[in-house]
């Protein structure tokens, strides 16, 4: 018997094609059927017109310590996500040796903008190695499908221990061990591996993220432990890293790098360097070799406070106070020959760093004292002009007075439409870096894919729906090797997304109160969906998210190689 029939959609396929009003049918998790369905079934969904397309694949999330205590993965499903990568970055929570297991989680609260004290409290930790965690993952049942890459800076951190941080070359049996660590995931089902080069990574106390100050070479080490040639993908923070310096990698083990940094996202103040980088990748990938970049349809945002203020942490000013405690920050930030050491980093930022002196951008997100509520939601330079001020005496000052309390937030790149859009067309880039479970506190990025279809395809029109579709689903899908997804074909994995396109978007943020121990954090909620499916089963019904003892998303472990990823583009 049908368990499912979605009758009267209009398909969009995510492949390509056009669309059509049509039904479909759902039978043991995968479509069974297109057209005109006379079968029953055991649920009938009358879409009346609405379009019905592939679930959204966010191959750049950050849900390695939320789903340990919450499934849904709460808000990523409500906005049509139906597949996400995990472990980012090279941040994720395994491995976990008991001795590390603080460590791990005290920098990845400082890197990823999560709240410490949620971590500690929810985090099960009912696992210790890659497989323990894929067990985990697969009892628990998320309301996604859920791939896993291995993590860099957590290899590291579970090999090195705080030395990881402070030591850039590993030892001998230490790199042995690293490299084992890695082979033992690709075995287990990751997909690949994470890491990072970014400037802008800091973890508790300022401290350096593992993986940042590793030499390349150790990179090509645990690059070549994934196993045999085309196995696995490599998603990078590359930092300052160029497509030169990758592209030997690339084609010595025959696997794509992902790249995201904010050297190649749009800069008004250097237009030209973005899409420098992104026909660099694209020549790689003619010559065979894949090179990528992973590119937001949003603006960059960073939350932030004075006491944890990371996006400043690649100024020189901030070298000797990164692991200040916030009495010690108070002192300094009153320090007039400081503050000039800072006010001239930020008239001279180097590329790479997220901060380009652009205080336009930072805006007051959050004020303690009632007294300063008339901050709230304006950007620094306009506070500062209409004060007759510096905006860095403002944000020091205001912080100062809300004892490093006050919480900013600041859209650094990727602002300017026009200048985006050339980059979202652009063959060598995958719409990504949602980071869909991290920032918790003050931003949410994980309605990207609405986002996409509602600005980007119905009110700028820079892409149609049958393309718009495409980018946000079968396209990363391929490229990462996930077998199955991202389409509507028969036999393929039902995963659905049913939304009204004259509607479709994100709200504005919305704070709650309810991470473990009530921690605060910022959702996003979808406009225009009426339903997401995961392999069949409804995992949002357009208000909330139906009860299960146990999600319905699969725990992907096999994967396609990069056999065939590039010729698309090599054949143009």
């Amino acid at each position: 018997m049908v368990d499912l029939v979605i009758r009267g959609a209009t398909i969009v396929d995510g492949l390509g094609h056009e669309p059509r009003r049509a039904d479909l049918a759902v039978t043991d998790g995968r479509i069974t059927a297109i057209g005109e369905i006379k079968d029953t079934s055991a649920e009938t969904i009358d879409a009346g017109g609405l379009t019905l397309s592939p679930g959204i694949v966010d191959v750049h999330t950050h849900y390695d310590a939320q789903v340990t205590w919450d499934t849904t993965l709460s808000p990523s499903p409500s906005l049509g996500v139906t597949t996400a990568v995990i472990g980012n970055c090279g941040f994720g929570i395994v491995p976990a040796p008991p001795a590390v297991r603080d460590l791990v989680i005290r920098n990845l609260s400082v890197v990823e903008g999560m709240d410490l004290d949620a971590l500690r409290r929810g985090i099960a930790w009912d696992f210790e190695s890659f497989a323990d965690y894929m067990a985990m993952l697969r009892r628990r049942g998320a309301y996604a499908n859920l791939a896993v890459l291995a993590g860099h800076s957590t290899i590291r951190t579970a090999v090195m221990g705080e030395a990881a941080s402070q030591r850039a070359d590993a030892k001998p049996e230490e790199l042995a061990s690293m490299k084992a660590l890695v082979a033992d995931a690709m075995a287990n089902g990751a997909i690949g591996l994470g890491a990072s080069y970014s400037l802008n990574h800091s973890g508790y106390g300022g401290v350096p993220m593992p993986s940042t100050i590793a030499p390349l070479s150790e990179l090509d080490a645990l690059v070549g432990a994934m196993g045999p040639r085309g196995k696995g993908v490599i998603a990078i923070a590359s930092g300052v890293k160029s497509p030169e310096e990758l592209e030997p990698m690339a084609s010595r083990y025959g696997r794509p790098f992902f790249q995201g940094t904010g050297m190649a996202m749009y800069n008004e103040q250097e237009p030209a360097r973005a899409l420098g980088i992104f026909d660099a990748c694209a020549a790689a990938i003619r010559r065979g070799n894949g090179l990528y970049v992973q590119i937001p349809c949003q603006p960059l945002s960073f939350d932030f406070t004075m006491a944890n203020a990371y996006p400043f942490y690649s100024h020189s000013a901030f070298d000797p106070i990164k692991a200040y405690t916030p009495e010690q920050l108070m002192a300094v930030y009153r320090d007039p020959s400081w503050r000039a050491k800072f006010r001239e980093n930020a008239r001279n930022p180097r590329p790479g760093m997220i901060f380009q002196g652009n205080w336009d951008r930072v805006m007051v997100a959050v004020a303690q004292k009632p007294a300063n509520a008339k901050y709230v939601n304006r950007y620094l330079h306009d506070i500062a002009k209409a004060e007759g001020r510096d905006p860095l005496d403002i944000m020091l000052d205001l912080s100062l007075d809300e004892d490093l309390e006050t919480a900013f937030l600041g859209r650094f790149l990727n602002v300017g439409d026009d200048g985006v859009a050339r980059l979202l067309k652009h063959e060598a880039g995958v719409v990504a870096l949602s980071d869909a479970g991290a920032h918790l506190i003050y931003m949410c990025d994980a309605g990207f894919g609405l986002h996409f279809l509602g600005h980007w395809v119905r009110e700028r029109g820079d892409f149609d729906i049958v393309e718009g579709i495409r980018r946000l689903t079968s396209h990363p899908a391929d490229l990462y090797g996930i077998q199955d997804r991202g389409r509507i074909a028969l036999g393929a994995h039902a995963d659905l997304l049913l939304f009204d396109p004259a509607t479709v978007g994100v709200s504005p943020a919305e704070r709650l109160a309810d991470l473990p121990g009530g921690g605060r954090r910022t959702i996003r909620r979808p406009i225009g969906v009426h339903g997401v499916f995961c392999n069949g089963v409804r995992t949002f019904d357009g208000k909330d998210y139906p009860k299960y003892a146990k999600g319905p998303g699969h725990v992907l472990d096999r994967f396609n190689d990069s056999t065939g990823r590039h010729s698309a583009i090599a054949a143009q």
